[in-house]
């Protein structure tokens, strides 16, 4: 397996104030860093580098990507506006932070994510994965959101999808993948798979509700009620997210990879632990599909790392790290609602239709 990196990704300073939201609140002693800061990335990278996983990666420079390569996702007017933003700290939304050093880290994000999958596309490695920031999921063609300010995962799916490729994405971030929702609502050869929270609209920039009314013929959603955990995520790839890729046909997989899922995320409310990331890679690599992961959340970044080992060794078959921390009971009793609905949104689909495949088991 192939993990991408870029040092412009550090660069993206976020700054600091009351959790994600900048600026000064005097009633307030010590600032808090924003939750998405370039320390995180590097106790992943640290992670993947020192964790008993090392010796089966190898690591590869990413690149940036070109104003031609951004355009296939957002629009012109868009990318004019936020390079400009970038010249000085500023909001470009609620909690979305950029300044001097973000331009370089948005183009090395997106530039990183397409070198990995240039490495797929050229059969050079299987799995890739652009271990980047900023996230992207949630950034649309003309709306920065959520930290997201160009959409990695769309990027590299559009790329695969003019190369003639049919792609699919997979998000399990905990939130909604509203923006790469956006890119490919009218797109019916790229589908767009989102297992999340739910949550529902948050802001002018985040309309979306992620909820099954927006499941369509090229985009399913799952939500999931608070505090699902490690079998509630288990039974919504294998009765809904995986029977969608399979009936869909893709020939190459694009993977929204988050963290904030975890039983210790403070911007979720699930309860997955390191080994239901475990369980999640696994699933990946059992499709045997090209596949692109790109890095969106996970936010207390020492348990976040954890859960990132996890899914690593999944992807690889292995079993290597013990979880000291996951103590929080895997309360499953209001799955069975959960993906009923979003199984009743999917007329169109065949497997939707019939009973679920089976449940997983604990």
């Amino acid at each position: 397996m192939e993990v991408f990196w870029h040092d412009a990704c550090l660069g993206h300073d976020t700054g600091a104030g009351l959790w994600e939201l900048p600026g000064r609140w005097d009633w307030l002693d010590v600032a808090e860093p924003h939750p998405e800061n370039a320390a995180r990335l590097r106790t992943f990278r640290h992670a993947l580098r020192h964790g008993p996983v090392a010796p089966h990666l190898t690591w590869s420079t990413g690149r940036f990507a070109t104003d031609e390569e951004l355009a296939r996702v957002h629009t012109r007017a868009y990318l004019d506006r936020l390079r400009a933003a970038c010249a000085r700290p500023t909001s470009v939304e609620v909690n979305t932070v950029v300044g001097p050093g973000s331009w370089d880290a948005i183009r090395a994000a997106a530039g990183t994510a397409l070198a990995a999958w240039e490495a797929v596309a050229a059969g050079r490695t299987r799995l890739a994965y652009a271990l980047v920031r900023p996230p992207g999921h949630h950034a649309q063609p003309d709306l920065p959101d959520g930290y997201c300010l160009v959409n990695n995962a769309a990027l590299v799916a559009e790329t695969a999808r003019r190369a003639g490729r049919r792609v699919a994405v997979l998000d399990w971030d905990v939130h909604h993948g509203n923006g790469t929702q956006e890119v490919f609502r009218d797109a019916p050869d790229v589908l767009t798979v989102s297992v999340h929270m739910r949550h529902g609209p948050w802001g002018a920039n985040h309309a979306q509700t992620g909820g099954p009314e927006e499941s369509g013929p090229a985009n399913v959603n799952v939500e999931l009620s608070l505090g699902a955990g490690d079998l509630a995520y288990r039974r919504a790839f294998e009765e809904v997210a995986l029977p969608a890729l399979a009936e869909f046909g893709a020939d190459c997989l694009v993977c929204a990879s988050g963290f904030d899922g975890s039983a210790f995320d403070p911007n979720g409310r699930h309860n997955l632990t390191a080994a239901g990331y475990r369980w999640i890679g696994g699933a990946v690599a059992g499709l045997g599909l090209p596949t692109v992961l790109t890095q969106e959340g996970g936010y207390l970044r020492g348990y976040a790392a954890l859960c990132l080992h996890a899914l690593v060794e999944g992807l690889l078959g292995l079993e290597l790290l013990e979880d000291p921390l996951a103590y929080v009971p895997d309360d499953a009793q209001l799955v069975d609602a959960d993906l009923a609905r979003a199984r009743s949104a999917l007329t169109g689909w065949a497997f939707a239709a019939s009973a679920p495949a089976g449940r997983g088991r604990a």
